[in-house]
């Protein structure tokens, strides 16, 4: 049975052919703006980095291209009222030696594109194209480099009057849960509507406890002085295979009923996401050794899995679901390569489950502690980075829905990705991977032999 997406990657366009308009700075109004700065969590502080997201329209003959353009720099505007920290800039506190956000209403970045092409010309929205990065703006370049804007939107409209939205967020300012529904509150905006759910900035909510107090070991985290090897959120210039295996519905529901079967305990819920996870993990884990010699020393090998988890809910008490920053910590699960190759999948669907499970008010706070503590971040041998269930795709704007929403792909060989069905079936799951060429065939051949 074969899974993969395509059998062959299709021929991608490299050139776009974007003509940047006009690039520009759009600031909060004066009745609403007062200069302060906002807390960052221990959370928040590590994921010092640029997330682009693009969300693809469709033509609405209601709403060309020009009406909309005008429609969303009004609504931005008043988004940053309740958003303050949009226009803000990162700093590093002087005082704290930690980063914050400045909110100077410096603006965030506001950019108008056009293309030459129709948005049929693009091609396969779903299929990972390194050109889509031309709809998404960074950087300003009328800006110096440490005054750049934590929120740049492009708006590219094609010759067809389709368009796409990219925005570019530093992961400081959202999460993936309430990036949603930041875009959800866009959607009222520009709706003329009042914001669905007003935000809470208030990133104390997560602040470190005082005396911090590590109550757990963090397997998940390591020292910065303590790692020799590369951070799974930096890119590689290793050439990279990408591969996209769609799972259907019937397939994951086939994986639950036999992880069903044989989990050892009623204690962790067999579900879609855990599923999907532990085969991600069992492929990724069983197709990095190469030659017979390396084969046997890596099933004697210890491997580690990472996934985001919402801590919205499991804290005492609990955190608004409106909570604007970065409410997720990083839930792990670790096996010897020979367990993944010769236990149940049931069992390791289970050791998936048990690290949410781990994640407890208590595991929470010693984890932010930890940061208190030490400098460092998440490390494993792969991080399961899902966007499977965000639901960008579900936001009903104005003009409708968007065709596709999806991140810009970069080589990230320790980062596989997981995307819902371009059709809006959120039962079905895409798996991206970028491996080496000889990885890449074992993870195929393990994939395709374990949904078999």
């Amino acid at each position: 049975m074969g899974a993969k997406y395509q059998e062959s990657p299709p021929l991608l366009l490299q050139d776009l052919k974007v003509t940047i308009k006009e690039s520009s700075l759009i600031i909060p109004s004066e009745e609403t703006y007062k200069k302060k700065s906002m807390f960052l969590s221990n959370v928040d502080q590590i994921l010092n980095f640029d997330v682009q997201t693009i969300h693809f329209f469709r033509p609405n003959k209601d709403f060309p291209p020009e009406i909309v353009l005008e429609k969303l720099r009004k609504a931005l505007v008043i988004a940053m009222d309740a958003y303050e920290f949009l226009a803000g800039r990162l700093r590093l506190n002087p005082s704290s030696g930690r980063l914050d956000v400045d909110c100077n209403g410096a603006g965030a970045g506001f950019v108008t594109a056009e293309s030459e092409l129709t948005l049929e010309e693009l091609g396969d929205l779903v299929y990972p194209n390194p050109a889509f990065a031309q709809l998404v703006t960074s950087q300003l370049q009328s800006l110096p480099k440490d005054d750049q804007p934590l929120f740049t939107f492009q708006m590219t409209s094609f010759n067809c009057g389709g368009f796409a939205m990219g925005i570019s967020t530093n992961h400081t300012t959202f999460d993936g849960l309430s990036f949603k529904t930041f875009l959800e509150n866009l959607s009222s905006l520009l709706s003329e509507k009042p914001l669905s759910t007003p935000p809470c900035n208030d990133r104390t909510l997560l602040k470190a406890r005082t005396p911090p107090r590590v109550t757990f070991p963090h397997h998940e985290l390591v020292k910065f002085q303590d790692s020799e090897t590369a951070t799974v959120f930096e890119a590689t210039s290793q050439h990279l295979d990408f591969n996209i295996f769609k799972l259907s519905y019937e397939q994951i529901k086939r994986l639950k009923e036999r992880a069903s079967e044989i989990t050892t305990s009623g204690n962790v819920r067999v579900t879609g996401f855990n599923v999907v996870t532990a085969l991600v993990w069992k492929c990724k884990a069983l197709s990095v050794a190469a030659s017979e010699e390396e084969e046997e020393a890596n099933l004697e090998r210890e491997s580690t899995i990472l996934y985001a988890v919402d801590i919205r809910g499991r804290l005492k008490p609990e955190l608004p679901s409106s909570y604007t920053g970065n409410a997720v910590l990083t839930a792990y699960a670790k096996a010897k390569c020979k367990a993944l190759l010769e236990e149940p999948f049931g069992r390791i669907v289970e050791m998936v489950g048990e690290g949410a499970k781990r994640i407890t008010d208590e595991y929470a706070r010693s984890a932010i502690d930890w940061g208190e503590l030490y400098k460092g971040f998440p490390h494993g041998e792969v991080l399961v980075s899902s966007w499977w269930k965000l639901g960008f795709s579900e936001v009903e704007y104005p003009w409708g829905k968007p065709k596709y929403s999806c991140p810009v792909v970069y080589h990230r060989k320790d980062i596989v990705l997981l995307f819902p069905d371009i059709e809006g079936d959120s039962k079905g799951v895409y798996v991206l991977a970028a491996l080496p060429t000889k990885e890449m065939i074992k993870f195929q051949n393990c994939f395709e032999d374990t949904i078999s």
